[in-house]
């Protein structure tokens, strides 16, 4: 591939006592992939992101995408190290917005806002303290900016003015002039990275979709779980023995409730809070015979665990070399970094779960908070910082086992407490202890802007339409899922909606193969299965600013507020989502430009405009696009396993021609990888007569065929 430079000047601040002297040195930006830009500045760490997660960027996925021109005035564009650290400044047009920043739970807009991007518990404000602090932002203008640092980045994301600024906003006096306000126009991304030099990565669009996608596809490109993953999970209480976890599959299968797979909870090893990673005997007195009844019931495996280990662990001696020099809860910091580490944890989870049937983790507790984990001031025999190992141990946890289960052939899906820029194509889903079912929505908003994917699981209720409410929402996000690890609560908890939410439960495995082939996409084409409305072609919503200055007692300053689209999103290619909260019975729906139908009857929404709609109790809003097809299954209990047959009913909406590609393989192996893979093209549209017809493409020779009876559903009557 021809690299192409283009070349920004870059300042060095050298400081010799008070004094700063000023020199200037050329640096390029190198076209290392199409559409994708890369800068060194100064000495950059050996430690980042990318190095931590071990990217292999998808070189034939992003030469599919094209080339682009470099998306920003490199001029404008300036890097300045000394004193031990990086500054970096990026331009803003005046209303461009900006949005990623990782994964924020009340924000979707994220100019004008400062933020200390660090791996922490979230603690219920966006201050950048959160699960994935992804140092990656797009803006509306079709562009994204990666810093590839392991450190704890400070971002004044268009707060700081200049005096030297080509653009700076003039003085107001707030006497006589009703439009001053206390945040002035920032013409710039200002970045402080706490050491002497850094990579920096540009993703040209010219969509904002499109520079996502170049991010996730240089990231390695978006994971492909098993078939499985996309089904039902529950966690079970913490000490719960093998003999309950049989009753409890037991307890779904006579309600009729889906379930693909369990997880297991701290009680599975002998000791935890610090962790042995072996098996409780006592409650656990036979793990293989245990794993093989479950899967005669069609059931899964997944353990809980965190990285701490025991002194009473059977590799506590050998490991115990490769650790740092604070504990967390008694238990030794494994420096994840070293070869010799992630051998000892990798050949304890072989030997002893792995290799007897285990089929995923649930990595816990690697995010914080500061009391809790490991303080900056410790050391690891890497020579690595306490802070690079904190803002990459999520990473190089998912790391360790998406290796071992590759290795194995077999696919995994699985949840973690932290990761980070570069993850996109480990198999894990980010969760947490914080409870809000909004904040929740806004946090898988935001998960389509950093390359993450997230729940909003489902744990307790007050009543049962928040437990509805709840369960509707988690069926369209990646991993269905109840975690009832302290609540004990399961499907029919809540007797008075347990038929809708059995509804909603059967939905979500119909829906299956139009999920798989949206991760499929994720995987190969870099686009997030879940997303929000702003990367949505024709959502054209503009937010308005409003001045509060009703009551300068409380408002002071008279900040503006700024409407942000927080409550809807998009499932895969076709469906937008609007979830209801506790408590409400209307809402509004903004629907972008084009003919919108409803998902369930197929009657005409909406165009282009704001609708609002009373759905029920019963009913969560979703829409489909003109010309929409959705490829559903049966509301199976169980996802089809490798080789297994599957029906399809598509459905179709509109009277836009429609076409879809379904992805298909065997669900379960990475022999997607070596090519045994298929994408069957079905489009539908009018025949000579004008009668709706639809068509699927037969399956290729020695490719995959999954596929059983096709039926056809047209859901609108025009």
């Amino acid at each position: 591939m021809m690299t192409r430079k283009i070349t920004v000047i870059a300042s060095v601040f050298i400081i010799f006592l008070l004094t700063f002297s000023v020199s200037a040195q050329t640096s390029s930006w190198s076209e290392v992939a199409p559409g994708v830009w890369k800068m060194s500045v100064g000495t950059p760490d050996k430690l980042d992101l990318f190095r931590a997660a071990d990217i292999k960027p998808a070189l034939n996925a992003l030469s599919k995408l094209g080339t682009a021109a470099f998306p920003l005035p490199p001029e404008r564009i300036t890097a300045q190290t000394g004193n031990g650290t990086t500054r970096l400044s990026f331009p803003l047009e005046k209303e461009e917005k900006i949005f990623g920043f990782g994964l924020n739970f009340k924000t979707v807009y994220q100019r004008g806002r400062i933020l200390q991007l660090h791996v922490d518990h979230y603690g219920g404000t966006d201050n950048g303290r959160t699960h994935a602090p992804v140092p990656f932002y797009i803006t509306d203008r079709g562009y994204g900016v990666f810093i590839n640092s392991s450190r704890y980045l400070t971002v004044y994301a268009g707060t700081g003015v200049r005096k030297d600024s080509p653009d700076a906003p003039g003085e107001r006096d707030r006497n006589t002039d009703d439009n001053w306000t206390a945040q002035p126009y920032s013409d710039a991304v200002e970045i402080l990275v706490p050491t002497s030099g850094v990579e920096v990565y540009v993703f040209a669009g010219p969509s904002m979709l499109d520079a996502v996608r170049r991010f996730n596809l240089y990231s390695g490109g978006g994971c492909l779980p098993p078939r499985w993953g996309l089904g039902f999970t529950q966690r079970v209480p913490r000490l719960y023995t093998s003999a309950q976890v049989v009753n409890e599959a037991k307890l779904f299968e006579e309600h009729g409730f889906p379930l693909d797979f369990i997880g297991l909870e701290p009680g599975w090893q002998s000791r935890s809070y610090p962790c042995t990673l072996e098996w409780d005997t006592s409650r656990f007195p036979d793990p293989l015979a245990f794993i093989r009844i479950m899967k005669e019931m069609g059931i899964r495996l997944n353990l809980w665990t965190n990285p701490y280990i025991s002194s009473k662990s059977s590799i506590y001696e050998k490991i115990l070399p490769f650790t740092g020099s604070h504990t967390v809860w008694g238990g030794v910091v494994p420096d994840l970094t070293l070869p010799g580490a992630v051998e000892i944890i990798t050949d304890q989870i072989d030997k002893s779960q792995v290799s007897i049937g285990i089929s995923g983790y649930k990595i816990d507790e690697s995010d914080g908070y500061d009391r809790w984990l490991w303080p900056d001031v410790a050391q690891f025999p890497s020579g690595n910082s306490a802070e690079q190992i904190r803002q990459t141990y999520g990473l190089l946890l998912q790391k360790i086992t998406t290796d071992l289960f590759h290795r194995k052939n077999q696919r995994t899906f699985g949840l973690t407490r932290s990761s980070n820029g570069g993850g996109s194509s480990f198999p894990y889903v980010i969760y947490n202890d914080y409870y809000s079912h909004e904040d929740f929505i806004t946090a898988l908003i935001n998960s389509g802007f950093a390359g993450v994917l997230w729940t909003p699981e489902v744990r307790s209720s007050k009543t049962g339409e928040e437990w509805l409410r709840r369960f509707q929402t988690v069926c369209f996000s990646p991993m269905a899922m109840i975690n009832a690890w302290s609540s004990g609560t399961r499907p029919w908890s809540f007797p008075e909606v347990e038929k809708e939410v059995k509804e909603y439960a059967l939905l979500r495995m119909q829906l299956i193969p139009y999920l798989y082939s949206e991760f499929a996409k994720y995987h190969f084409e870099g686009t997030p299965p879940f997303r929000g409305m702003n990367l949505e072609p024709g959502f054209n919503f503009r937010s308005k600013q409003v001045i509060k200055n009703s009551d300068l007692g409380e408002d002071p300053y008279g900040e503006a507020i700024v409407k942000e689209i927080r409550d809807q999103y998009m499932t895969g290619e076709y469906l937008l989502v609007a979830p209801l909260f506790t408590g409400q019975t209307t809402r509004e729906v903004i629907l972008p430009e084009g003919r919108w139908f409803d998902f369930y009857t197929g009657n005409y929404a909406g165009d282009g405009e704001i609708i609002k709609v009373t759905p029920g109790l019963g009913k969560i809003p979703v829409f489909v696009k003109d010309g929409a097809i959705i490829p559903m299954m049966k509301p199976v209990l169980h996802s089809t396993s490798a080789g297994q047959k599957f029906d399809l009913e598509i459905r179709y909406y509109g009277s836009a021609p429609g076409f879809y590609r379904l992805y298909d393989d065997d669900g379960e192996t990475f022999d997607y990888e070596q090519g045994l893979y298929s994408w069957r093209d079905i489009h539908v549209m009018p025949d000579k007569k004008g009668k709706i017809k639809g068509t699927i493409s037969k399956s290729e020779k020695g490719k995959p065929d999954n596929i059983g009876e096709v039926a056809w559903r047209f859901m609108t009557v025009n």
